[in-house]
């Protein structure tokens, strides 16, 4: 399926000089939705996924419906302050200044295998400060994966221990 074919380009989104790549329409349409997923999970089923990670907001789309279809547990990563439970944090550098994501000490028990999802892979920031936390709970990464990869930014460099898997690069 040609999954480009169902991204958006919104120019000046959410900045000028940004091409926001909207992936609503891939979501509006169940065949696209459905394959996408399929894709996501090739090869991951014999894998023994435990837990399935999803960074806020977008990898909670697609996150929950992996770790169904991998009948394994949906851990969220959100923003701080966000959870409501006892958290561990890891702050990333962005273009300027920094952020932190937060994930419950709970989340991952040592010894879980992870697969690590979000819609996009950009600078690897989020990314990276994921797998620290992932790894700070003892968790085992078997895989990060992304819907799209915006390779021009170079953030698989910043994960590249681990396995990346994207659906669409530009």
């Amino acid at each position: 399926m040609d999954f480009k074919s169902y991204i958006r380009d919104v120019p000046d989104f959410p900045k000028p000089g940004v091409m926001f790549k909207d992936i609503t329409p891939l979501l509006q349409n169940h065949e696209a939705l459905s394959s996408a997923a399929d894709c996501l999970l090739k090869d991951l089923k014999k894998e023994g996924i435990d837990k399935v990670i999803g960074m806020e907001s977008r990898g909670f789309i697609f996150g929950p419906m992996l770790a169904d279809r991998l009948e394994a547990g949906f851990v969220p990563i959100r923003k701080p302050g966000k959870l409501p439970y006892k958290t561990l944090s890891e702050s990333y550098n962005l273009e300027y200044g920094t952020d932190t994501l937060e994930i419950h000490v709970d989340g991952i028990t040592k010894g879980d295998r992870v697969l690590i999802h979000d819609d996009v892979l950009a600078t690897g920031g989020t990314a990276l400060a994921t797998t620290k936390l992932v790894e700070k709970l003892g968790g085992i990464i078997v895989q990060c994966n992304f819907l799209i990869e915006l390779s021009f930014l170079n953030g698989r460099e910043k994960i590249k221990p681990f396995e990346v898997k994207s659906l669409i690069t530009y």
